[in-house]
């Protein structure tokens, strides 16, 4: 039995003349100004300046989508070389959320440098942000009908109860498929309130935005190998699950490291 025909969700939030605003940006700008307001209250709370975060975000947010495009658009050249109008149009999707991190990493360590403030501290309040962030920032790839899983039944969609708005969308190419992009975002969902949690236990400074890594980086490991449209390092490599697993070697080292060195004798409330 033929499914019956299925409209999209429309991709366009606004037009306006000749300029067209995507709902993928727009969500992901939402992410951003969420996570915005939270770390920059934290911050307060934690004293340092008020204007930390906004500053930062303004370096940031542009590096991180550069990196996060590069990323993808290297891991994927063999079709960019070819269509090089392509690469600057990123609401059309595409962005490494690896790539992203990359840049906000880098671009928090020399932002901390040349302001004098302890990195580690700045890390650890933008932790829940980034993670938060994620969460919605997904939405984004749902409105784009992309980074989803395998082909599922509908039946299956429906058992997750699931309402019709997100079963239909997930009918691409006359097929439903797994939801990958709302596992991942629950998943991040649940990290952003055990990260908050973790606020309370007053972990070593540090170490709150290495259990934001490890979280992260479980989730996207599992999530990964559903999907149908991961950057390959390997035929049989999927690059995300490797950054994933050097990821969480890569923090747990430094946990303990930074313990034994005595590297991490100051507390995020402190």
């Amino acid at each position: 039995m033929m499914e019956p025909a299925i409209e999209p969700l429309d991709r366009v939030f606004l037009q306006l003349g000749p300029i067209t605003i995507y709902w993928y940006g727009v969500i992901i700008g939402t992410g951003v100004l969420i996570g915005l307001w939270l770390a920059t209250r934290e911050s307060v709370r934690r004293g340092l300046p008020k204007e930390t975060f906004v500053d930062l975000v303004l370096f940031a947010v542009p590096i991180a989508i550069v990196c996060a495009r590069a990323y993808y658009v290297l891991f994927e050249w063999d079709y960019y070389s070819k269509h090089l109008a392509e690469i600057p149009k990123i609401w059309q999707g595409g962005l490494a959320i690896h790539g992203g991190l990359i840049g906000v990493v880098a671009t928090g360590a020399v932002f901390a440098q040349v302001r004098g403030l302890p990195f580690w501290k700045l890390a650890d309040i933008a932790a829940p942000s980034i993670i938060l962030g994620q969460a919605i920032g997904r939405w984004g790839n749902f409105m784009n009908q992309e980074a989803h899983g395998g082909p599922v039944s509908r039946e299956f969609l429906e058992n997750l109860y699931l309402p019709d708005w997100i079963i239909n969308q997930m009918y691409i190419n006359g097929q439903y498929w797994h939801p990958t992009f709302l596992y991942e975002s629950l998943w991040n969902l649940v990290g952003f309130c055990l990260l908050l949690w973790l606020r309370r236990v007053n972990l070593r400074r540090g170490e709150l935005f290495l259990s934001y890594v490890i979280w992260y980086s479980l989730g996207r490991f599992w999530i990964e190998g559903m999907r149908t449209d991961s950057l390959m390092l390997a035929e049989h490599l999927r690059m995300a699950q490797v950054m994933s697993i050097t990821l969480i070697i890569i923090a747990l080292v430094l946990w303990m490291v930074r313990r034994a060195k005595g590297w991490a004798r100051e507390r995020y409330m402190d």
